[in-house]
């Protein structure tokens, strides 16, 4: 798959997908946009969840790398259309199942986060250490800490970089579905409750979902086309 097309789905996954995020970094985000002095100005909190943001971005990037030389080594195994194959149908397959997620059809991520607890239990207690959150370096540190949340969604993205099979497209992807979910995430630090009733809407999963569904679809026929050509 084309590296553009790569970081836009992944885009278009973190931005659509960012909804589950508002569950579970709802009150992290509140927590370091709030503790940035007794009373802080806009521009304050808005600094401190950037800075956090930027953070939590990193260690996806620095996930995607590794997710991707897993994948490089794998697939490095099948000719390259092979594999060049196996990566678009991967890539559709878990468009498909997040949309499906998303719009309530079908809900795997929280069996997901599972995977991670363990390693969770060793990374948190440095995130607690940096709490409460007072300086912008800080809140950096403290965005790379809880980068390795335990998060169905970031792990289903990284199953995806390692089908992509690359180090520099895994990190593209990352990056991606990183910046996607940024809006997200910074308003939770500013308006958390406003989301909170956005997400409980049925009609906006919904959207939400078969947008995805639809995207995989124009991945698919695209390199269909391309095939053919």
């Amino acid at each position: 798959m084309p590296s553009e097309l790569t970081f836009l789905a992944a885009l278009l996954v973190g931005f659509l997908g960012s909804t589950h995020c508002i569950g579970m970094c709802s009150g992290i985000a509140g927590t370091v946009g709030a503790s940035t002095a007794t009373n802080p100005s806009f521009l304050d909190r808005s600094s401190y969840l950037l800075l956090y943001n930027i953070g939590r971005i990193s260690s996806y990037v620095i996930a995607g790398c590794a997710a991707g030389a897993v994948g490089q080594i794998g697939l490095g195994v099948f000719p390259e259309t092979v594999a060049h194959s196996i990566a678009l149908v991967i890539s559709v397959v878990f468009l498909i199942a997040l949309g499906s997620y998303l719009a309530g059809w079908w809900s795997f991520l929280p069996k997901l986060e599972l995977v991670g607890t363990r390693l969770w239990r060793i990374v948190e207690p440095w995130g607690r250490k940096l709490l409460p959150v007072r300086n912008r370096f800080q809140a950096f540190l403290f965005g790379c800490v809880w980068g390795w949340l335990p998060c169905g969604l970031v792990y289903s993205v990284l199953a995806w970089a390692v089908a992509v099979g690359s180090v520099k497209q895994g990190a593209l992807l990352m990056l991606g579905f990183g910046l996607g979910t940024l809006p997200t995430v910074l308003c939770l630090g500013m308006a958390g409750q406003t989301l909170l009733r956005l997400r409980s809407k049925a009609l906006v999963r919904q959207a939400a979902g078969i947008s995805l569904v639809l995207f995989a679809a124009v991945m698919f026929t695209m390199h269909q086309i391309n095939q053919h050509a």
